[in-house]
C-alpha cells in the first residue's frame, strides 16, 4: 500500500520504492554484513516500512540543517523531513517553529534585538524572534544551534556551524543525495501554522506548490509526502491547488486541529482518528501521522500498553500510518524500554521500534535514522522466518 522500501542486502542502504523477499539474505546485513544469514520459510514479498529522518538526524546534529538532513539520508533514511515556515519576503525555510530563539543564535545579534516580540500563534502567546519578521538575507546571517542541549549535549559542538536552509536548498540536497547514494531520497515537508501564516498574508500553500511542481514531485507516486496538522490546509492543497502528491494528516493524542477549533468545528483529533473519522478523510489524504501513543498508549506506570485499533482502522480506510517520534534517549522512552537511570542515556530504542513495527505501521519518524534502519531490518528478518 503506497510507497514501500526494498532493502539492498549486504549494504548499508535502503532504497525506496522496492521490496525484499523472504528467503533472501538476512536483512540484518544492512547494518552488519558479517552476521549469519537467516533462511526464511516464507516466500511472499514483505513490505518494508519507511524510515523517515525526523528533522533530519536530529539525534546527532542540530535539527533542520542541511547537515542533519544529509546525515539522515546517509544513515539509511528513505525520507528527510523539513518543517516549513515563511520569511518576511515569502520564502519557505526549514524551522520547527516560526519562533527561532531556541534554535538559532539570533539573541546574540545586537542588530536584531528590537525584533524580539510577543505574538499569538494558534491561540498561544509566544515571545521571541519570528521568521516572518526577517528577510531571507537576514536569516542567512544567523546560525543554527541545538534545541535540546540538556539532552543532546554532544550536538552542541555543532552550534554556530550551519545556516537556516530554504526549502529550495532541501530539494536540491534531495536530488544530489539521490544521485550520490544511487537510491531515491524522498522529502516529507510539513506546513507549520498554515492558518496563522495565511492570516498575516504569507500563505504557505502557494510557494510550496510552486516548488514541489518545479521539482517534478507533484505526482501520486513521487517520493514526497506533504503533511499538516490542519485539515483545511490539506483540503486546499488537494482541491484548490490541485495537488496530486500524497498528503498526510498529522494527529495528536489530545486537542483539536487549530483550523477547525478556530472556526467552531467541534471535531477533535480523537474524533478524526476513529474508524468513521478516518473513512471521512480517505478521499482527501493518503495517510495519517499519529502520535505514537495513539498506536500503543502508555499505561499509568509509564510502560507500553496494548495497541489500539488505529492501524487496522486506517488500513481499512486505505490510509498509510506513519507515527512520530521515535527517539533513543531514556527520557523519551517507555519505562520498560529504558536502560539505567540516566535520562540522556540510550535505552532499548531498537526494541521499542520493533514493537511498533509489529502493529503494521507503514513507516516511522525517528531522530536517529540508523536505529530505525536496524529496527526495520530486525523486524523484517523476524517476519521472514515467522
Amino acid at each position: 500500500m503506497g510507497t514501500v522500501a526494498t532493502l539492498t542486502i549486504n549494504a548499508v542502504s535502503v532504497p525506496a520504492a522496492s521490496r525484499i523477499r523472504a528467503g533472501d539474505e538476512n536483512v540484518a546485513a544492512l547494518v552488519d554484513p558479517t552476521r549469519t544469514q537467516v533462511h526464511a520459510t516464507r516466500k511472499q514479498a514483505v513490505t518494508a516500512p519507511l524510515v523517515i529522518g525526523h528533522r533530519g538526524a536530529a539525534g546527532y546534529r542540530p535539527e533542520h540543517t542541511l547537515a542533519s538532513y544529509e546525515l539522515a539520508a546517509r544513515m539509511g533514511a528513505d525520507f528527510i523531513e523539513p518543517d516549513l515556515v515563511s520569511t518576511m519576503d515569502h520564502v519557505l525555510v526549514a524551522r520547527h517553529e516560526n519562533e527561532i530563539g531556541q534554535t538559532t543564535d539570533v539573541a546574540s545579534h545586537p542588530e536584531f534585538v528590537e525584533r524580539k516580540a510577543t505574538k499569538v500563534v494558534d491561540g498561544h502567546a509566544v515571545v521571541g524572534w519570528f521568521t516572518e519578521d526577517f528577510t531571507l538575507a537576514e536569516l542567512k546571517t544567523l546560525r543554527a544551534k541545538e534545541r535540546l542541549p540538556e539532552v543532546r549535549q554532544g550536538n552542541t559542538m555543532y552550534d554556530g556551524r550551519f545556516t537556516i536552509p530554504t526549502f529550495a536548498e532541501v530539494l536540491a540536497l534531495r536530488e544530489r543525495l539521490s544521485r550520490e547514494l544511487h537510491r531515491e531520497i524522498g522529502v516529507y515537508p510539513e506546513t507549520k501554522y498554515p492558518t496563522y501564516f495565511r492570516s498575516i498574508g504569507l500563505d504557505l500553500e502557494t510557494p510550496l506548490v510552486h516548488q514541489v511542481r518545479a521539482a517534478g514531485l507533484d505526482k501520486p507516486n513521487a517520493p514526497i509526502f506533504i503533511q499538516s496538522f490542519e485539515l483545511t490546509n490539506l483540503r486546499d492543497l488537494r482541491q484548490r491547488f490541485g495537488v496530486n502528491a500524497p498528503l498526510v494528516f498529522l494527529t495528536s493524542a489530545s486537542g483539536a486541529p487549530y483550523d477547525l477549533a478556530s472556526t467552531g468545528d467541534p471535531r477533535t483529533y480523537a474524533d478524526l482518528t476513529t474508524a468513521a473519522g478516518l473513512r471521512s478523510m480517505a478521499g482527501l489524504v493518503n495517510g495519517v501521522g499519529p502520535d505514537k501513543g495513539q498506536i500503543i498508549p502508555r499505561n499509568l506506570d509509564g510502560m507500553l500498553g496494548r495497541p489500539t485499533t488505529l492501524v487496522a482502522d486506517a488500513h481499512a480506510a486505505g490510509l498509510q500510518v506513519h507515527p512520530y517520534t521515535f527517539r533513543a534517549e531514556n527520557t523519551f522512552l517507555p519505562v520498560d524500554f529504558r536502560s539505567g537511570t540516566e535520562a540522556t542515556a540510550y535505552g532499548r530504542a531498537i526494541d521499542e521500534q520493533v514493537r511498533f513495527l509489529r502493529t503494521g505501521i507503514d513507516g516511522l519518524f525517528t531522530d536517529q535514522s540508523d536505529i530505525g534502519v536496524i529496527a526495520r531490518a530486525e523486524f523484517l528478518a523476524e517476519q521472514a522466518v515467522a
